[in-house]
């Protein structure tokens, strides 16, 4: 499933972030690349030890793993701190397919990817996110402050930037629901037990609907 969520920042957030992008010290993106992303990420991300890093996590997490769009499709267990990532002119990062495990103090399986676009997309050209699945090449440039969710195991690309500044926070979850087409029919089966709740509260439709939705849960949880 291929989600995106809007407004996931508002504003005020975003003009804080700016100026924290301003002041913070980049590295290599290749630092954190594996042996085959290493040979196609050309990006820049914040020093996880600067001093601005968790002003970031501050403003951006809360904002995540509240939103309700974001619990009902990501079932998440454990969520990895963001990289922060500026792509300049010229900048890309080649077709691949995340990490399917990563390390801070333990190790994650990265079952859902996700990209909070930090520049609207007026302030540069290029550096679209292109998804590789079944459906064919989705391209997606979402505006400052959405955030776009997919599995994991996707193939994808962010294209050149041409010019101006493309910055973004991409982070990983591991999932409560590993299999990725159980998460997309619970979600969307989610969608249809709350407008019955919304709109048929007694009817008895509204009970089976709600009644299967929590017994698939209970089969298919990681706990």
């Amino acid at each position: 499933m291929l989600l995106t969520i809007d407004h996931l920042l508002d504003a005020e957030t975003l003009d804080k972030i700016q100026q924290i992008f301003a002041r913070a010290r980049f590295v290599d993106g290749k630092l954190t690349a594996g042996d085959v992303a290493s040979r196609v990420k050309n990006n820049q991300q914040m020093d996880p030890n600067d001093a601005y890093y968790q002003q970031l996590n501050d403003l951006v997490l809360p904002n995540l793993v509240k939103n309700p769009h974001y619990l009902a499709a990501c079932w998440p267990a454990r969520l990895k701190p963001p990289y922060y990532v500026r792509y300049t002119s010229g900048m890309t990062y080649g077709e691949h397919v995340d990490n399917p495990l990563m390390s801070e103090q333990n190790t994650l399986r990265t079952d859902v990817s996700m990209t909070i676009f930090l520049s609207r997309p007026e302030d540069y050209d290029g550096g679209e996110l292109t998804i590789l699945d079944q459906y064919g090449e989705r391209k997606i440039k979402l505006d400052a402050g959405s955030v776009v969710i997919y599995p994991s195991h996707s193939r994808h690309v962010v294209a050149p930037v041409t010019s101006g500044v493309r910055q973004v926070a991409v982070t990983w979850a591991q999932s409560r629901i590993r299999d990725p087409a159980r998460r997309e029919m619970l979600y969307e089966l989610n969608q249809a037990r709350e407008i019955l709740i919304r709109e048929l509260p007694q009817s008895e439709a509204t009970r089976k609907v709600s009644a299967s939705f929590n017994n698939l849960v209970r089969r298919w949880i990681d706990i």
